[in-house]
């Protein structure tokens, strides 16, 4: 198969933080958008890209919870967004185009936590596949003119070492025939948001637009994780008896400004300039990596893995995506 996966030697570690890749660069003039920026990651994502000079929307779809999160932080704002509902979608993208602004960075960052029993949303589609993968196609689509508008703009959207357990469930992704399984849904929107990125990448890359996806390692500091329970925790390794997190980056445990550094570096890194639709690992390209080792309590391996960067499967997804949003 053929793939971009090509390591680029960007002279950053597993270990780098985003003050170390955005290091030098000048965002002055620029507009970005990141979901979930009043939080964990997407938190330190938003500062990062502020501090560096851009004017950053925050879509979030508690307001008052996010203004108060990024309160005094300059050049960020706060509009509403429930990756959830169709609606509110379009609305953040409508209000976001009347303001006539180019896009020049989306960060499609936010997620939905995995929970015991089914949640879906209003057309029954599995929570966790609705809101990390078809939520954030849709604004991306739906933001389309003020990406172009710009003259050359990145989309990254934040994946997870998951996508290697599991490709889409083609038969019934949105777990109707089949039993739930939680870990697997998650893995599934992971996997999807790798495949969304191949393929924009493809459709969009002669206008200039670049497709990312940014694996930012295992952050057991951030909300996301940590809904998932202290004991659960603990048996991953992710933290220890005391509660505190367990940082050792080389394995894939990170702290959250560790982790962002893979999602602002796939944002704004010239290193990055014309290269797209790849899966970013470590401030880097990541390899193709079809023989990781089993995940454990040392080890959380990261690589990208064949069925996640497929280009057939890409397409396909594309289709059944917009299948999906238009039903």
């Amino acid at each position: 198969m053929a793939h971009r996966q090509h390591p680029i030697g960007t002279g950053f570690t597993a270990a780098s933080t985003v003050d170390d890749v955005i290091a030098g660069i000048d965002l002055t003039g620029k507009n970005a958008v990141v979901t979930g920026g009043h939080s964990g990651l997407g938190l330190v994502t938003a500062r990062a890209l502020a501090e560096a000079g851009a004017s950053v929307t925050v879509g979030s779809r508690d307001t008052e919870r996010a203004e108060a999160a990024v309160a005094g932080i300059e050049r960020v704002e706060v509009d509403r967004l429930d990756l959830i509902d169709p609606a509110s979608i379009d609305a953040f993208a409508d209000r976001y185009l009347a303001s006539g602004r180019p896009l020049h960075i989306l960060i499609n960052n936010a997620g939905f936590p995995a929970t015991a029993e089914t949640t879906r949303d209003a057309r029954g589609y599995e929570a966790q596949f609705a809101v990390n993968h078809l939520g954030h196609v849709q604004l991306t689509l739906g933001l389309y003119p003020a990406l172009r508008a710009a003259g050359g703009a990145r989309v990254v959207t934040t994946t997870s070492g998951a996508q290697r357990l599991s490709d889409i469930l083609w038969d019934d992704p949105n777990f109707i025939a089949r039993g739930y399984d939680p870990h697997l849904a998650y893995a599934q929107s992971k996997t999807a948001n790798v495949l969304f990125t191949v393929e924009l990448d493809r459709r969009w890359a002669g206008e200039g637009i670049r497709a990312y996806a940014a694996h930012p390692g295992v952050v057991a500091a951030t909300a996301f994780n940590s809904s998932a329970g202290a004991e659960a925790q603990r048996a991953m390794g992710l933290i220890d008896e005391a509660g505190r997190p367990i940082i050792d980056p080389e394995r894939g445990k990170k702290t959250p400004e560790q982790g962002a550094a893979t999602i602002v570096f796939g944002a704004t890194s010239p290193l990055l300039d014309g290269i797209g639709g790849v899966y970013l690992n470590n401030s880097d390209v990541s390899q193709l990596n079809d023989e990781q080792p089993p995940v454990t309590v040392h080890e959380v391996s990261g690589d990208v893995v064949s069925h996640s960067v497929d280009p057939h499967s890409a397409r396909r997804l594309w289709e059944l995506t917009r299948q999906l949003l238009k039903a």
